[in-house]
């Protein structure tokens, strides 16, 4: 994406929707309020054929006004058929639009548009409420083509009687004004219904991902219990919403039903005086009958608006959410791959984020580094700040002299690359999530085998092993964020992917707390013959993985406290208390 140049608003939300697919919306409307048009004439006909042909006895005039009644049917059934087409059509697409534009503005390099939001919350936004707002293409078309009903049916009643006309062109707008006023608290009670059942979708999500996790800690009743109060209030939201929905809808019926009783009293009582003919008043109680549908159609038109306005406000704060990390204000100096030397030389100044607190620290090119952390968010705020997902409260990280904050977010994560100790695997086979990380200018195509690096990135991993023990190999489907697998399996793969990608520095955020002594020892020094050479960060206090490194620093609030080998600092009291402990 672009950088941010305006702000985006509800009204933003709905005026790009609309106008995205304004001929279809525009052509739309013209044929529904054709159809509409053709609707109302036919009780106008009818009383027309009553009038000049049956009244009369004309058999030629009753051929003829019937043709031009068969005429209108014909007319109106062809105008809804392309008109609900185009307007179908512009509703469905502005839809798949704005899920599109969610999903660039998760996507954007920069972040920041899933800070605080759970990932239940963020899919509730890009399918209820893109789907509600998408609506509007439909629903301004068919309230367009009420109302031009309306409008026809009042001209009309003026030309069969001036008193009913007038009493429907003057009735019609404080109707209209009643139904956008009871239709706010509607609008209000949406938006709170909407939100809470993201927050339950949120919280279900998160379950359903972690549920492992809470089996092991038994901890299964209080995350039941968390979901219960979640879910019962996002029921009373939606009880709420739906009562309001309710109420609105009733008024609108009730004010309708009332309007149309006084119009067929009146015009009853001019059919009495003898001011209309019979056919009149067959046409005014025709016209009476059908106004029903355009103006109930007015009213849950104008209920359907009120909820995408609420969801264009969900929309709205979603796509104009602020990014956590800049665009870049430089040109990057040469790429790694092109230096003859070693390269991936980190160099870190003064960095303050977090409990971070003017860290300074230097690993040179080709170097393999362990970082020990004594509180682990001094190892998950630098790993933030190493993988450009957060602008630095103050200092600069730099690699092979180019700072992270002059490169674009790509450029700056294609040379250092942090593998979380939480990575998710995606939907696809096992070999997939491993080939997924593979540097860009490898085509290779043949996922029945994968190449070589891939192969050794696997072997080093001991993710081969993983594939071995399930029932397809690397070719076994995993489930949705790796839930198919045990811990240590995706770990493991995770692993493999992150040494797949071959980035020139690789910092790697505990990778085996959850495999076996023996298998983490294997994967320590599969990491160090497949990085040689290479720029790699281990942020661990595992003995096993820090065993392999050329040197280790010690983190204390904040700062650097401790470097040497990992030998050496285990004459520490207490440095040997947290890599044991």
């Amino acid at each position: 994406m672009s950088d941010r140049t305006a702000v985006v608003t509800p009204t933003t939300v709905l005026r790009n929707t609309v106008r995205a697919f304004r001929g279809r919306v525009v052509g739309g409307t013209v044929l529904l309020c054709s159809h509409q048009a053709g609707e109302a004439l036919v009780p106008v006909l009818v009383g027309v054929v009553i009038d000049e042909a049956i009244a009369t006895g004309d058999v030629t005039a009753l051929i003829g006004w019937l043709l031009v009644l068969a005429l209108d049917f014909v007319w109106l059934s062809y105008s809804y058929r392309f008109g609900a087409r185009l307007v179908l059509h512009a509703d469905l697409h502005a839809d798949a639009r704005i899920r599109l534009d969610v999903a660039r503005r998760l996507l954007d390099q920069r972040g920041g548009a899933e800070a605080g939001r759970l990932p239940g919350g963020i899919t509730s936004v890009a399918v209820a409420d893109a789907k509600r707002v998408a609506v509007v293409n439909f629903w301004i078309p068919t309230g367009l083509a009420a109302l031009a009903a309306v409008v026809v049916a009042a001209i009309s009643l003026l030309r069969i009687s001036v008193p009913l006309g007038l009493l429907i062109l003057l009735g019609t707008p404080p109707l209209l004004w009643l139904v956008q006023l009871v239709g706010r608290p509607l609008e209000r009670r949406s938006g709170a219904e909407q939100e809470r059942a993201a927050r339950a979708a949120g919280t279900a999500g998160d379950l359903v991902s972690g549920i492992r996790v809470l089996k092991g800690i038994g901890a299964e009743r209080a995350a039941a219990d968390r979901y219960a109060r979640t879910s019962g209030t996002a029921l009373s939201a939606t009880l709420r919403a739906t009562r309001a929905e309710a109420g609105f809808l009733g008024t609108v019926e009730l004010a309708n039903g009332l309007f149309l009783a006084v119009i067929a009293f009146v015009g009853g009582g001019l059919a009495l005086s003898g001011s209309i003919t019979v056919g009149g008043l067959v046409a005014a109680v025709g016209l009476a009958q059908f106004l029903i549908g355009p103006l109930q159609t007015t009213g849950l038109a104008g209920a359907r608006l009120a909820q995408a306005r609420a969801s264009a406000g969900r929309l709205a704060e979603l796509l104009d959410s602020p990014p956590a990390v800049g665009p870049g204000r430089g040109t990057p100096a040469a790429s790694a791959s092109e230096g003859a030397g070693p390269v991936g030389g980190l160099d870190v100044r003064d960095l303050r984020h977090g409990t971070l607190d003017g860290l300074n620290l230097d690993v040179g090119a080709g170097q393999m580094l362990g970082i020990v952390a004594a509180d682990p968010a001094d190892a998950s705020a630098l790993a933030a700040c190493l993988a450009r997902e957060v602008e630095p409260g103050g200092g600069r990280i730099a690699v092979d002299g180019s700072a992270l904050e002059d490169l674009t977010p790509d450029d700056a994560r294609g040379r250092v690359l942090v593998a979380a100790h939480d990575s998710h695997l995606f939907t696809g086979t096992l070999l997939d999530n491993v080939l997924a990380g593979r540097p860009r200018n490898d085509d290779t195509t043949n996922h029945g085998t994968g190449n070589d690096h891939t192969e050794t990135a696997m072997r080093a991993a001991r993710a081969d092993q993983a594939a071995d023990t399930l029932p397809q190999g690397r070719d076994t489907e995993v489930a949705s964020r790796g839930s198919s697998l045990s811990g240590g399996q995706r770990q493991r793969v995770a692993l493999a992917r992150a040494l797949a990608a071959d980035p020139p520095v690789l910092v790697l955020h505990d990778p085996t707390t959850a495999v076996d002594a023996v298998t983490e020892a294997e994967i320590a020094a599969g990491i160090r013959a497949m990085r040689g050479g290479r720029t790699t960060v281990l942020l661990t206090t595992s003995p096993a993985l820090l065993g392999v490194t050329d040197r280790v620093v010690v983190l204390s609030s904040g700062r650097l406290h401790a470097d040497g080998t990992h030998e050496s600092l285990m004459d520490d009291p207490g440095y040997r208390s947290v890599v044991t402990g």
